[in-house]
């Protein structure tokens, strides 16, 4: 399960990131998914080969530190070394430096950059693919008991 999760999420960073020069019908449904889910601002968005790809640089980074997260958490042990602490704590810490970046724009101190946006989102989307990549790790339904029959909470009938 956690191999077909970093799998998926591989395939979806690279159809964002090759969306610009994919088949239209393909490119097409790469990008009316990216509108599902971000707001698309070309200001906002990185740009290949003069196109913009579907999703804003924020949303880029986050899905490019989810591909990364759950490539790294396909390994044991370095899913022990970077899962130290609590689900909670990790996912707080990730989503701190994109937190920081939305207050300082919505505060109007900073302007912000895509790069800067990019990098914050990075870190939310590794610590999000961490807590994921380690619940699918948990997951065995091949070892799973079979359940007991109960007794039916129907009063007994005759026939």
């Amino acid at each position: 399960m956690p191999a077909l999760l970093a799998l998926t999420a591989v395939a979806w960073l690279a159809s964002l990131i090759l969306a610009p020069v994919l088949p239209v019908p393909v490119a097409g449904m790469v990008y009316a998914l990216g509108s599902r889910i971000c707001h698309q601002r070309p200001d906002r968005s990185f740009h290949l080969f003069a196109a913009q790809l579907p999703v804003c640089a924020r949303c880029a980074g986050i899905y490019a530190g989810a591909a990364l997260g759950l490539v790294l958490a396909l390994n044991r042990a370095m899913r022990e070394r970077l899962f130290p602490s609590s689900a909670r704590m990790l996912l707080v810490v990730g989503a701190l430096p994109t937190l920081m970046t939305l207050i300082a724009e919505w505060s109007g101190a900073w302007a912000g950059g895509n790069a800067v946006r990019a990098a914050a989102g990075v870190w939310l989307g590794v610590a999000s693919a961490l807590v994921v990549g380690r619940a699918a790790a948990t997951l065995h339904y091949g070892g799973c008991e079979p359940r007991r029959p109960i007794a039916s909470n129907r009063p007994f009938t005759h026939i």
